[in-house]
């Protein structure tokens, strides 16, 4: 029997497979060196959960459920992009309210969208150093349309935080561009991809309880009903450092090796395949011969993957893409608090003023009124982020950062009371607050100056 060699992290660091030849932060190697998709284990545990079989073959590939990115150029045009709520929800997550519409400053003309119902695309735009990701992208009647459009910091973590919980149209909130075998990785002549995969399963392969576990800030709907597996969407996916493949193929053997010193985050869901592993539309990467010894073969290899892929409980430690020591496989001390809306203003006021995604800010336009707005809805402290909740007892730092005269005031409640309250803070100012016991609530704040336009949000960190 031909005996193929075990790659470990420590092989291939020695084979020098880590040397960096792009910047992160940029469109072909996008997020931050300690995003969780550029992030390795050092020392990975691993549990006993495996895969079950599904209605469908493992896949590893693109084609009408992938996705691809379009990088926009300087003097490429805006382009209005109507939102269309598909089956009730929001087409702007993030805000969780439902625009008719959003402006991209710079349209790629070559962007097309995946052909399935998904309808995925990215832009990613280096000027304003956003990744705009989209699903049911399509052109209808030379209006291009959509049914979600959110967006992520090209050089952050590629994932959502408890105030900026939903950043890309997958299940999880994140871009569809985190974790996808790029164009042009496939030929690079490196020995594996130097970033974690993105991965989806079906529901008989995903948990119930808890649907998502972090970096994940969000899960499928009626995953809590229909889930009946162990995996969170969330979680870290990994071969074991001893997994030998035994069929020859180049391609999957790439894939393989980075299942090992990597792995794969599970983003979505998908219906009956036990693992899908997305590659970008146009990428030349084929595992299949239409011979059909071959790839009865390579399917009989893939299966061997699922039995072996077990999720990552615990590590020893983790490196970050640099190869430097990091926390980031743990949630770190986030801002918790969002001035998403929606927003009430007194009875017979002049409606209240707009969240902006792309500020995180309450939006004041210039008016001799002073416009004076609530929010009790529950979604600007953690978003309902579940790793993210406020702690009972714990002290919490409000700062305001604004512009133009406008103050943000955060009021704690337990029960019908209030508990605690920041005042009102202008830009800079900060006060601490007490997290009640139990049962805690919030009320926000906004409030601008007379004559001027002005913008205001804060943060909310735990001391």
């Amino acid at each position: 029997m031909k005996k193929y060699l075990v790659v470990t992290a420590a092989s291939l660091l020695a084979a020098g497979a880590f040397a960096q030849t792009e910047p992160f932060g940029t469109f072909k190697r996008p997020f931050a060196a300690d995003s969780p998709w550029n992030i390795r284990p050092i020392g990975p545990v691993f549990g006993a959960y495996v895969l079950p079989e599904g209605i469908y073959k493992p896949s590893v590939g693109s084609g009408p459920w992938s996705t691809a990115a379009f990088l926009a150029k300087e003097d490429d045009k805006p382009m209005v992009v109507a939102l269309y709520p598909s089956n009730g929800g929001d087409t702007d997550p993030d805000a969780r309210e439902k625009p008719t519409s959003v402006t991209i400053p710079r349209w790629p003309a070559a962007t097309t969208p995946a052909t399935a119902s998904d309808g995925h695309a990215e832009i990613v735009d280096p000027y304003t150093g956003r990744v705009h990701s989209f699903w049911q992208l399509k052109l209808v009647e030379g209006q291009w349309r959509a049914a979600l459009h959110a967006w992520s910091p090209l050089d952050g973590r590629g994932w959502g935080d408890p105030a900026h919980y939903y950043q890309g149209a997958r299940a999880t909130g994140v871009s569809t561009i985190g974790g996808l075998i790029r164009i042009h990785e496939v030929e690079d002549g490196k020995p594996l991809y130097e970033h974690a995969l993105a991965m989806s399963m079906p529901k008989e392969g995903l948990s119930r309880a808890p649907t998502y576990v972090y970096p994940a800030t969000s899960a499928d709907a009626y995953a809590e009903r229909d889930n009946s597996g162990q995996i969170p969407e969330g979680a870290l996916m990994m071969l074991p450092p001893d997994y030998q493949m035994t069929y020859n193929n180049p391609l999957l053997q790439k894939v393989v090796d980075t299942l090992k010193v990597y792995g794969a985050r599970v983003v979505d869901r998908n219906v009956g395949t036990p693992f899908s592993i997305y590659v970008e539309n146009g990428a030349p990467f084929r595992l299949w011969t239409n011979n059909p010894s071959a790839d009865n073969a390579m399917y009989n290899e893939m299966d061997h993957m699922r039995k072996a892929l077990r999720q990552v409980i615990s590590a020893n430690s983790y490196v970050d893409g640099n190869g430097q020591p990091t926390t980031a496989d743990k949630p770190g001390n986030f801002n918790i608090l969002s001035m998403r809306g929606p927003w009430q203003v007194p009875a017979g006021s002049s409606k209240p003023a707009p969240f902006n995604t792309f500020t995180q800010s309450i939006e004041f336009p210039s008016s001799p009124a002073v416009v004076e707005q609530s929010n009790s809805n529950g979604t600007g402290v953690s978003g309902g982020v579940t790793w993210a909740a406020p702690v009972a007892g714990a002290t919490y730092k409000v700062t305001a950062i604004g512009s133009g005269g406008a103050r943000v005031r955060v009021q704690l409640w337990k029960g019908g009371s209030v508990v605690a309250s920041t005042g009102y803070l202008s830009n800079g100012q900060s006060a601490n607050v007490v997290w009640p016991s139990s049962g805690g609530w919030t009320t926000i704040w906004a409030i601008s100056a007379p004559n001027q336009a002005g913008s205001i949000r804060a943060t909310m960190i735990k001391q």
